[in-house]
C-alpha cells in the first residue's frame, strides 16, 4: 500500500527533524484509526506519515526518517516486532511506540525488551498519546543534541563573528547571503587562515537550514584510513575494533549542512562517494548493504588550486564542476588592510574578557606595526598575536613590542630569520607565574594547531608560526606533540 503523507498547515515551532522529514511514521492497517489518529498528531503540530503494513513501513522509514515510529503490533503483512527491527536497523537510537489490544500487553512488554520505548494500549487515549509522543520526541531531540555537541568538543569556544568593512570583504558577504537561501553546494577558496569555516557558518545561519545541525570535518587532518567511517559511518563488526555502530558525518548532518574543510586532500577513491551522496542523496554505511538516504546541504573548502588538482589528476574532474556551482574566494587579509584595526579591536575584547582582564588601547606604534605587517597567516595569524599580547601587555595599552611581529616581512620561500621573536619572551622571571603558565598553554595549542594545519610539514608549520625549524622542533619534544590521531 503506498505511504501517504498527512501534514499540518503550520510546522511545530522546535521539530526534532528540520525540514521536510516528518516527526511521526504511524503504521495500522485500520484506515478509520490511522486518519483520527493522525488528525489528533496533526492538531498538535507533528508530522505525520502513514503506512499500513510493515514492508510500507520498511519503504516510509528508508525515505522519510521520521522522528518517531507509532506502530500497531499487529499487522495484515509483517507486525509491529518486524517495523521495530527495521528502525533500529537504520537508527538504534530511533524511537518506536507500538499499540496492542489488552490481549497482547505480554507481546508488548517483550517488544519493549528488544528495543521498544513504551506501548500504549487501545483504545486509544487521545491526550495520553499526544503526552507520549512529545516527550519520546523531545528526548530524541536532546540525543541528537548531544551527540552534535560532541562532535563539537574540539572546536574553540567562542568563534568571533566576521569583522570589517572593506569593499572587497563586503562583496563576498552580498554573494554569500545571495546563495546562503539556496540548496545550492558553494566552494569556498583562499588561503589559510582566511576563516573558511567560520564563512561557512555564517551561510549555514542565513540559510532555511540553520535550525538543523552544522557539522564540519577537517578531510586533512584525518587519516584516510579513518576518514571513510568518519564520513559515512560503520557497522558494528565492520573492521577490527568496530564495536558498536556509529553513524557518520553526512548522517548526523541529515536536514542541516556538512562542511567539508580542505577536500583537495581527500583521497580520490572517497571522492566518488562523496560525489554518489551529492547525486544520489543517499549512502551506505561501512559494512552495510543497506542504502541511506539523507537531505544534507554540502559546503566544500580549500585552499589549493583545485583546477591545478584536476590537471594533476589528484582530484576528479566530476567532482570538481559539482562541487563549484557557486564559488566564493575568501580575501587575504593584506587586501583588505583597514580591516586589520577593526579585527585586532575585536580579539584585544574578546581575550581580555576570557583573561578577566580591562581591554587594553592599541598604541600608535602597535596599530602602525599590524597595519604594515603582510599576514602569511592571515586572520589566525592576528588572532594569535593578538591572544599573546593581551597576556604580555601588563598594563592598559598594548605596544608593538607586545606583538612580536619582527623587524620585516617573512617570505613563505624565505629562509629562516636567524633570530627568533618568541625568544624575546623570557618565561624565566619576568611575567607572575599564572601569566607563565598561560603563555606555555597559549604555545603548545597554536603550535599543535599550526601542525595539524601544515600536515606535520615542519617546513610549512615554522613558516606559519613565523619561528625557525629548529626551535619548532626543541617545542615539540619540550610539549611532547603528536599528530592528533597519534595522541593517547
Amino acid at each position: 500500500m503506498p505511504v501517504i503523507p498527512t501534514t499540518t498547515e503550520t510546522p511545530r515551532p522546535m521539530a526534532a527533524s528540520p525540514r521536510e522529514s516528518p516527526d511521526v511514521l504511524l503504521v495500522d492497517d485500520n484506515d478509520d484509526l490511522r486518519y483520527v489518529l493522525a488528525t489528533v498528531l496533526a492538531r498538535h503540530g507533528y508530522r505525520v506519515v502513514e503506512a499500513a503494513d510493515e514492508p510500507a513501513a520498511a519503504e516510509a522509514l528508508r525515505l522519510h526518517r521520521p522522528s518517531l515510529v507509532l506502530s500497531d503490533l499487529r499487522l495484515p503483512t509483517g507486525d509491529g516486532l518486524g517495523v521495530l527491527r527495521a528502525a533500529k536497523e537504520l537508527d538504534p537510537a530511533l524511537p518506536v511506540l507500538l499499540m496492542t489490544g489488552y490481549g497482547a500487553i505480554d507481546e508488548a512488554v517483550a517488544a519493549m525488551r528488544e528495543g521498544a520505548l513504551d506501548y500504549l494500549t487501545k483504545p486509544i487515549d487521545h491526550e495520553h498519546l499526544v503526552l507520549t509522543v512529545s516527550r519520546a520526541i523531545e528526548q530524541r531531540r536532546i540525543a541528537t543534541e548531544n551527540l552534535l555537541l560532541k562532535e563539537a568538543l574540539g572546536a574553540r569556544h567562542g568563534a568571533p563573528t566576521i569583522i570589517g568593512e572593506h569593499p572587497v570583504l563586503l562583496d563576498v558577504l552580498r554573494a554569500l547571503r545571495r546563495v546562503a537561501p539556496t540548496d545550492t553546494t558553494v566552494l569556498l577558496g583562499g588561503e589559510s587562515g582566511t576563516g573558511k569555516e567560520l564563512f561557512a557558518r555564517a551561510l549555514h545561519a542565513h540559510s532555511d537550514r540553520a535550525t538543523g545541525p552544522f557539522v564540519a570535518i577537517n578531510c586533512a587532518a584525518i587519516p584516510e584510513t579513518l576518514l571513510e567511517t568518519e564520513l559515512f559511518g560503520h557497522e558494528k563488526g565492520a573492521f577490527t575494533g568496530a564495536n558498536a555502530r556509529k553513524p557518520g558525518k553526512f548522517e548526523v548532518a541529515h536536514g542541516g549542512t556538512l562542511f567539508l574543510d580542505e577536500i583537495g586532500e581527500m583521497p580520490v577513491n572517497l571522492q566518488a562517494k562523496v560525489l554518489r551522496v551529492l547525486e544520489e542523496r543517499s549512502f551506505e554505511r561501512v559494512g552495510s548493504n543497506t542504502t541511506l538516504h539523507v537531505d544534507v546541504r554540502l559546503v566544500a573548502a580549500s585552499n589549493r588550486d583545485l583546477r591545478a588538482s584536476v590537471a594533476a589528476r589528484t582530484f576528479r574532474e566530476d567532482l570538481f564542476f559539482r562541487l563549484s556551482v557557486f564559488p566564493i574566494t575568501i580575501p587575504p587579509l593584506r587586501e583588505r588592510g583597514s580591516d586589520i584595526p577593526l579585527l585586532a579591536r575585536h580579539f584585544i575584547e574578546r581575550f581580555a574578557r576570557e583573561q578577566n582582564k580591562r581591554p587594553p588601547h592599541l598604541s600608535s606604534s602597535a596599530t602602525a606595526a599590524l597595519e604594515g605587517h603582510a599576514w602569511p597567516g592571515n586572520v589566525r595569524e592576528l588572532q594569535n598575536c593578538i591572544e599573546r599580547a593581551v597576556i604580555l601587555a601588563d598594563g592598559d595599552t598594548v605596544h608593538a613590542q607586545h606583538l612580536h611581529l619582527g623587524a620585516g616581512e617573512i617570505s613563505r620561500d624565505a629562509p629562516a630569520p636567524p633570530r627568533d621573536p618568541w625568544e624575546e619572551i623570557d618565561l624565566s622571571g619576568t611575567l607572575p607565574e599564572a601569566s607563565r603558565r598561560v603563555l606555555m598553554e597559549v604555545e603548545r595549542r597554536k603550535i599543535q594547531e599550526a601542525l595539524d594545519e601544515a600536515r606535520w610539514d615542519h617546513a610549512k608549520a615554522s613558516a606559519a608560526l613565523q619561528i625557525p625549524p629548529r626551535l619548532l622542533l626543541a617545542r615539540i619534544r619540550d610539549f611532547k606533540l603528536a599528530p592528533r590521531g597519534a595522541q593517547a
